[in-house]
Formats: C-alpha cells, structure tokens, sequence
C-alpha cells in the first residue's frame, strides 16, 4: 500500500490554534477525569480505607495481569447530570490470566456503591459490549442496590442488568462475581446470577432486603452476618462458591477461577506493525477549532494506522468520502472517513465499499466529521434520500465489526450513515473536538424561527422580531450546549472520550477485544432502492 503524503503544516497559525483549542479541551477532560478518580470524596475514602478496604480501582488493577493494558469505559458518565460522575461504575476491559475479560467494579466511598440511572446504563452497555464481543465478565461487588430516590428511573432497566448476566451464561461465556462488601437488593442477585462466587470473609454481606427492611417486613430483628454474612452463604446457603480471607484473596481466587476455565477466546491482539509514519503529537492539531472550517480527515488516517499506509478506493469519485484499506497493528481494516458533506456519489460509494469489505471479512472504521446529507432541490430531485439510504442499508446490515471514531462534527442522518452510536457498533470514541445534534445549534434555531415566521403570518400576525431573536438566541445556546463531546459522554452516547494521541492504543485494544466474535450475523442486506 501507499503511504498518505502528508499535507499539515505544524508551523501554521491554524495549527497553533487548533493545537491550543484542543489543549484547553483536554484540561476540561482531565479535570472531570480527576473528579472520577477521587471517588466520593476525601472523607469518605478515608472511611473506607480504615475499614481495611482497598479502592475500586486498585481491585482492578490487581485482577488484571501486570503490566497488562487497562481499557476504562465510559469514565465521565454521568457529566452535566444531577447524578456522580461516572456512576459509581468502574467499567474496563482488562486481561485476566491471559483472557481479555470485561469487568465492572462498584465504588463503595460514593452512596456506598448504590445504583444510579448513570450506573444503570453504564453498566448495561458494558453487558452489551460483553455480550456481542464474547467477553467473560467479572463484577468487583460492593453495592446498596438502587439509589432509593431515584427508584423511578432506575426499576424497569435495571432489572435487564440480571438477565444480561443469566444471558452471558447460557452462550457459554463466564460470568464472575468476587463480593467485597455488603450488597443488597439488586446488588445482591449480581452474585446470585454469576456463574462463580467468591466472598470476602468477615467483609461480604449479601442479602435481598437488609436487617431494617426485614425488621419493617417481618418484624424480625436480624443481625447482618446471620442474615447475610461470607460464611453464612459459604456454609448455609450455598451461595458463596468460594470463602477468602480478605480482599487480595479473594482477587488471588478470581484469577484462578480465569485460569482453570481456559475461556475459548483468542489470545490478546499483540500490538505489532509499523508505527505511523508522522508524528502522533500532531494529531492535536488536526481538527479545526473552529468546526466550521474544513480539514482533510487523510491526516488523522496517516497517524493511525501502520506505516501510514492507505489503499485509497475510488479516490476520484465522491471525493468527500474517503474510503480504503489499511492495518493497524497488523490487522486488516477498511476505513470510511468523511472529508465533507455527504452527496448521492458518496453514499453510492460508501455503500459498494462496506459490500466490498463484507466479502473480505474486513472490519469497518468510521471516522466522522460530518455535517450530513445535502440537502436543496437539485439534490432531492436527483435522489439524495434513495442514495442516502443505500448507504445506511449497507451500514444497517454490515455483517463485520463497526468501530466509530467521532474527530469532529456528527449532525443528522450523517452520523447514521457513519454507523453511529444507534447503529450498533462495537466501540465508540470521541475525541474533545466532537460535536452531536440534529444539526448545528445555529441552523437549527434558524429553522425554528422560520416555523414561526410562516405560523405568524398565516395567523395573519406581525411575527415580534425581538422576541423571536431572544427565542433564537436561547435555543442556539441549548443546542451547542447539548452538542458537546463532554454532554455525549456524560450521556453514554460513546465509550469514552480519549486524548487523540491514545488513538492508535484505544482502537487496537478495541478491535482485540472484538476477535472474540468476529462477525455479527449474516443477514445481507434489505432491497437496495435503485
């Protein structure tokens, strides 16, 4: 294959100034990331840790294998909502005796490890990914089940969570539930769905209802260990498969368990092939600071996949679409990126190329910068929508895995057509230059005012100019608030915002990841409207 001849010129005011408008966007990143880590806060950290206990995190990183590679998911959930950051939820996908599992850790130092609506989507998407990619799935459990005042939100789909674990199980891929602390309600069935249980000694309790709620229900007077302690379920109720001494022994039995069950996965992807022929610091300065102004979406390519090297696919025709073939460490991909609005020639090209890619087994990257489909009478006459929806056919119905790479703007059906996030794909990343809507906050707020303008005038009405530019101004506001990379993380529309420089890393993580089930089905496709 070719290499990219690269075309950015780093010495470049414009490239100063997307370099510093990036820069500021991954300090708002890291700062939100810094919330995370500081779970619930320094006091009730403290409180943890005099109870002997280790961190959420730290069980993680003594589950996976050393110096193994750690891939957090969705760690800013939740921003810009009434709820914790991140949920509460640690989800990663982590290497564990030498099988990529995905595990879940609740964060007891925040509500003590309850469940939020964050916590709930978080952890459903991180079943859905466990599920589709054949993932064995270890919980790190320690959670007061619902977060009660929001029982509402959280009842009807976090009762999916027990039925994603029994799921797992009946296709035949390992479910592990290594239980630290007391976990009640839906916390407790996490362990009582899970294939294997280990529980910590003199630290897990696990029961349905705890000692006020029986005392309510019943008028029982129960105490904690004989209603729920470790060797109650180790000895009695036959819950608890394992008893461990304390945490590091219960995490020593849980890699034990992964080693005995010889999970029938492919060995973790090695990061081979030749690194990029450009610098990957340069990435930062790629994406224009201002989405309005076009950037050619080559460069991101050509610092991402092996030896910058791109087999470019009818490079003359629908030339805003680029699509071709490369690999990225050492494994085949076909690339779809987008270089501008999409027209009838791209979508007719995008579509004989995921076909093309399909009969090779070739896994699909999207890397989106779009705006949309064109739109104008000359373009509906000449049959953008039937165009348009061949191309979300051959998206729909694409056997082969889909990762997506949001760089810059995702508007309407554009981000549709590119296999967004209601698209099923296996992974998606964002970087902090994305933007998401319907459409732009101003074009939208302009097609707003229009609506008015003609309900004004068929009332008969003078349409009040000075409100309706309030009106405008409110709405152009909303929608670029809502636009956001850090809004669409914060609502689990991606699998986490990444540093653009990691982007290499996090896509080869996700595509070992996928090797568990190479295709998705085989459907084919619906009727192609000619």
């Amino acid at each position: 294959m070719p290499p990219i001849a690269s075309r950015l010129n780093a010495r470049s005011e414009q490239y100063a100034a997307n370099r510093e408008a990036m820069i500021l966007a991954l300090d708002e990143v890291q700062d939100a990331q810094r919330q995370v880590l500081a779970g619930g806060g320094e006091k009730y950290v403290e409180r943890h840790r005099k109870r002997g206990k280790l961190l959420a995190r730290e069980r993680v990183e003594l589950l996976i294998d050393p110096g193994s590679a750690l891939l957090e998911l969705s760690p800013l959930a939740g921003w810009g909502t009434e709820h914790p950051l991140g949920g509460g939820l640690v989800t990663a996908i982590g290497v564990v005796e030498g099988t990529e599992c995905m595990i879940m850790a609740n964060d007891p130092t925040i509500r003590g490890g309850s469940q939020s609506p964050v916590s709930v989507q978080k952890a459903l998407r991180g079943y859905e990914i466990a599920r589709i990619n054949r993932l064995p799935l270890i919980n790190l459990t320690e959670s007061g089940g619902a977060d009660l005042p929001f029982q509402s939100q959280i009842f009807v789909p976090g009762g999916a969570s027990f039925k994603e674990i029994s799921r797992l199980s009946k296709e035949g891929v390992p479910t592990i539930a290594l239980v630290f602390g007391s976990s009640t309600a839906g916390g407790a069935y996490v362990p009582g769905m899970s294939d294997y249980t280990v529980f910590v000694k003199g630290g897990a309790q696990v029961f349905l209802g705890g000692p006020p709620l029986v005392k309510m229900a019943t008028n029982e007077d129960a105490d904690e260990e004989t209603l729920g302690g470790a060797e109650m379920h180790a000895r009695q109720s036959g819950l608890a498969d394992y008893l461990a001494r304390d945490e590091y022994d219960a995490i020593r039995i849980g890699r034990e368990i992964m080693r005995h069950l010889r999970h029938a996965r492919p060995a973790p992807l090695r990061m081979v092939g030749a690194e990029p022929a450009y610098d990957v610091e340069e990435m930062l300065g790629i994406p224009s600071a201002d989405p309005r102004t076009p950037y050619d979406i080559r460069e991101v390519i050509a610092r991402s996949v092996d030896a910058s090297e791109f087999e470019e696919f009818k490079p003359l025709y629908g030339a805003n679409l680029v699509c071709g073939w490369a690999r990225l460490h050492g494994q085949d991909i076909g690339i779809l990126a987008n270089n501008g609005i999409l027209f009838s020639e791209e979508s007719q090209k995008g579509a004989h190329f995921i076909q093309l890619s399909n009969q090779q087994s070739i896994p699909l990257l999207f890397i989106h910068n779009i705006t949309g489909f064109m739109v104008g009478t000359r373009y509906e006459q000449g049959g953008i929508i039937k165009d348009g929806s061949k191309l979300i056919n051959a998206v729909s119905n694409s056997s082969v895995p889909h990762y997506s790479l949001m760089v810059g703007n995702s508007y309407g059906a554009g981000n549709y057509a590119m296999s967004g996030r209601a698209y099923d794909p296996r992974f998606v990343f964002s970087w902090p230059s994305h933007k998401i809507a319907v459409m732009g906050g101003k074009q939208l707020a302009g097609v707003l005012s229009i609506v008015r303008q003609n309900a004004a005038k068929a009332a008969g009405k003078e349409l009040d100019e000075k409100e309706d530019a309030a009106i405008r101004q409110a709405v152009e506001a909303q929608i670029d608030k809502e636009s956001t990379a850090l809004y669409a993380t914060g609502q689990i529309w991606d699998d986490g915002l990444i540093d653009p420089r990691d982007t290499r890393t996090v896509l080869g993580i996700a595509m070992s990841a996928a090797r568990g089930n190479p295709t998705d089905s085989d459907r084919g496709y619906a009727a192609f409207r000619m």
